[in-house]
C-alpha cells in the first residue's frame, strides 16, 4: 500500500485516503527525483515524491562514486571507444565489459550509440554535458546557501592519471575543448600532480595527469535523505515509500498512479525520475526511451596510510578514489547490459585488486565498512533525457555515469519545462 514518509511527527493517512490532488508527482526519490521535487516546490508547485523502496537514494544513488565532476563531462561514445569495442565485447578489458543480447532495444541503442561516436557528435556531446555540469554546480552552491546542511560537501579538486602518452595526448585535447567552453582544468607532469597531491607518490608509470581543481564531492545518500527533510519542512513536499506502483493512467490535465489495492495519487503532472526502471514505466504511457544499464561497483574504507586528499580517477583501471567526510569511497567497473543489481564478489574482490595496485596505501582494502552495486542508466549520447512527450509527463532520465554530477542542473532544466511552456 502508499506509505506517508512519517517526519515531523505527521500522521499516516487510512488505507485509500488521499492527502489531496498535487500539481506534480515525482516518480523516483534518488539525487534525480528529489533535486527535481526540489526544482518544482520551490517554483510554488504542490508535490508529492514517490518511491518503492523504504527511503530515499537507497539504489543507484546510494553508494555512488560521490565525485561531482563538473569540468570531466566526455561523452562515452568517441572515436577511440569505437576502436576499442570489438576488444570490449569479447571481454578483453577487465574494468569494463559488454553484455550483448539479442534483445531487439539492445540493438535499437546500440546503433544510436555508434552513431554518437563520431568526433563530431563526441565533441558536441561532451560540450553540452560541459554547459549542463556547470549549470549544476551553480545551482548546487545556490542550494546550499539557501538551505545549509551537512552531506560531506567539499571542493578538494580532482585529478586524472595517464599512464600512456598517446591517451595523455588525447584527453590535454579535450581539455584545451572543454576550456575554451568555461571548463577550468590543467596538464600537470607527474612530478608537478604529486607536488599538489603527496599520495601520487605511491602511484608508478603516471605519463600525465589532468587537474580539475574546482571539482567537488559529497555523499548522494546523506544528501538526498537531508534535502528531502528540507522539501518537508519548509515546502510542504509530501514523500510516500513502500509504494509499489502497478498502474499509470495519464488523461488530459490528469496524471494517475495506483497501487495493487487501488490506493491512488493524482497529479496535473507526473515527473518520471526513474534511472534503469523508467523504460518499462514509460511504456505504461506509449512512450518508448533509449536508456540501458551500465553497472558499477563500489566500497567504502577507512582512510589508509597515504590516502589522497584530491579526488582521483586512474583511467587506465577505470578507478575512482574519493576522499568522503573522512572515509575513502573507491568505485569502478563498467557492465554495459548488465541488469541484475545484485552485488557479486567476484567483480567486488577484482574492484578491490585494481584499486590496491593503482595507490596501494589509499585505504584500508582489508576492511572494507560497505560494499555496493548499482545500475547507471546510460542514454546513447550521455546526456540525460530532458523533455515532455505528453503535457502530463515530464522526463528526467538516462544520466548515465554522471547522474550525481548532472543532478541539480538536470532538475532546474526539469522544472523550467512546466514553468515556462504552461
Amino acid at each position: 500500500m502508499f506509505k506517508l514518509h512519517q517526519r515531523r511527527g505527521r500522521a499516516r493517512p487510512a488505507e485509500n485516503e488521499l492527502s489531496g490532488r498535487f500539481d506534480a508527482i515525482v516518480l523516483g526519490a534518488g539525487v534525480v527525483g528529489v533535486t527535481t521535487a526540489y526544482a518544482l516546490a520551490r517554483r510554488g508547485l504542490k508535490v508529492a515524491i514517490v518511491d518503492r523502496a523504504e527511503g530515499p537514494a537507497r539504489g543507484t544513488s546510494y553508494s555512488n562514486g560521490a565525485q561531482l565532476s563538473y569540468a570531466y563531462t566526455d561523452a562515452l561514445g568517441s572515436p577511440a571507444m569505437l576502436k576499442k569495442l570489438p576488444m570490449l565485447v569479447l571481454g578483453g578489458d577487465p574494468s569494463f565489459r559488454i553484455q550483448a543480447t539479442i534483445d531487439p532495444a539492445f540493438f535499437q541503442w546500440g546503433l544510436r550509440f555508434l552513431r554518437n561516436c563520431t568526433g563530431e557528435r563526441f565533441s558536441r556531446n561532451t560540450r553540452a554535458g560541459l554547459a549542463l555540469a556547470l549549470e549544476s554546480r551553480l545551482a548546487m552552491h545556490a542550494l546550499t546557501e539557501r538551505h545549509p546542511f551537512d552531506f560531506g560537501h567539499a571542493a578538494p579538486g580532482k585529478m586524472h592519471l595517464f599512464y600512456d602518452h598517446s591517451a595523455f595526448r588525447a584527453a590535454g585535447e579535450v581539455m584545451e575543448l572543454k576550456r575554451r567552453h568555461g571548463a577550468v582544468q590543467a596538464a600537470l607532469t607527474a612530478e608537478e600532480a604529486i607536488a599538489i597531491e603527496p599520495a601520487l607518490a605511491t602511484a608508478t608509470g603516471i605519463a600525465g595527469v589532468i587537474y580539475s581543481p574546482q571539482d567537488e564531492v559529497g555523499d548522494p545518500f546523506r544528501f538526498a535523505s537531508g534535502l528531502l527533510d528540507i522539501l518537508i519542512r519548509d515546502y510542504g513536499v509530501e514523500a510516500r515509500f513502500g509504494c509499489h506502483v502497478d498502474r499509470l493512467e495519464i488523461d488530459r490535465g490528469t496524471a494517475r498512479i495506483s497501487d495493487a489495492t487501488g490506493a491512488t495519487i493524482i497529479g496535473k503532472k507526473l515527473a518520471v525520475c526513474l534511472g534503469i526502471a523508467a523504460p518499462r514505466w514509460l511504456r505504461k504511457a506509449g512512450v518508448r526511451v533509449p536508456v540501458w544499464p551500465m553497472k558499477g561497483y563500489s566500497f567504502t574504507a577507512r582512510c589508509g596510510d597515504a590516502a589522497p586528499r584530491v579526488s582521483i580517477t586512474d583511467t587506465a583501471r577505470k578507478v575512482v578514489f574519493c576522499p568522503l567526510a573522512g572515509r575513502m569511497r573507491v568505485a569502478g567497473l563498467a557492465e554495459l547490459g548488465v541488469w541484475d543489481p545484485s552485488l557479486h564478489h567476484q567483480p567486488l574482490r577484482a574492484l578491490v585488486r585494481m584499486a590496491r595496485t593503482s595507490l596501494p596505501q589509499a585505504a584500508a582494502y582489508d576492511a572494507l565498512e560497505s560494499e555496493w552495486a548499482g545500475l547507471r542508466p546510460m542514454s546513447p549520447s550521455s546526456l540525460p533525457i530532458i523533455s515532455r512527450p505528453r503535457p502530463e509527463l515530464l522526463l528526467n532520465i538516462g544520466h548515465g555515469m554522471l547522474g550525481w554530477t548532472f543532478a541539480m542542473g538536470a532538475a532546474e532544466r526539469a522544472a523550467s519545462l512546466i514553468h515556462h511552456q504552461d
